[in-house]
């Protein structure tokens, strides 16, 4: 089975993840896209908001409605930094029947070089990575065996973020529409996001 792998904080997950999550899985013939929510990523300063156990929540919540689409709470059982390695090397052997994708954003492309244990990594799986208009990528950092583990996928400008969408809330302006309408219930029950 052919599975993409999406992770990141969430928080809180947008429309915009999942609209990334399945231009991949259409343009790579996925069977299945996995979410997974980071306990404490390593390339973010700022820890999130919303509670693993909240973020947990609106991951499920988003993905219900998608019959290709799962929530793993891999990191966040594990806690701790949540290294990509660490992480692809539990599901390569509680799965080792499937291949697996990550999904990164192609300008996040030119910095795998000094992702951890990027040489271990790069031989355990591959990466889609999105193409998005007015994006380019500085190939020339990328080494040739590198370069044939990755896959790009053009995807359309989606200009919504977890951040904006944080100050949206604290501004009291609407959400409605940038995340899933389970989340945005959610969010509003939880009051999640109104103060910073």
């Amino acid at each position: 089975m052919k599975v993409g792998i999406l992770g990141g904080t969430f928080d809180p997950i947008h429309i915009g993840h999942m609209i990334v999550a399945e231009r991949a899985r259409i343009e790579m013939d996925l069977q299945e896209v996995w979410f997974l929510p980071s306990s404490i990523p390593p390339h973010k300063n700022n820890t999130p908001i919303a509670t693993p156990k909240q973020r947990w929540e609106m991951v499920c919540e988003a993905v219900q409605t998608n019959k290709f689409f799962l929530g793993k709470d891999l990191e966040l059982t594990r806690e701790g930094v949540s290294y990509t390695i660490d992480t692809v090397k539990i599901l390569k052997k509680k799965y080792p029947q499937h291949e697996f994708f990550f999904i990164i954003g192609g300008d996040m492309i030119q910095y795998l070089p000094k992702w951890f244990q990027i040489d271990e990594l790069i031989q355990l799986i591959s990466f889609i990575g999105l193409q998005r208009p007015g994006t380019e990528i500085k190939w020339e950092l990328i080494n040739e065996q590198m370069k044939q583990k990755i896959n790009m996928v053009t995807m359309p400008l989606i200009d919504i973020s977890s951040s904006n969408i944080r100050d949206l809330s604290a501004q009291n302006k609407s959400i409605r529409y940038l995340v899933h309408d389970k989340v945005y219930d959610f969010i509003k029950e939880h009051k999640l996001y109104e103060t910073r």
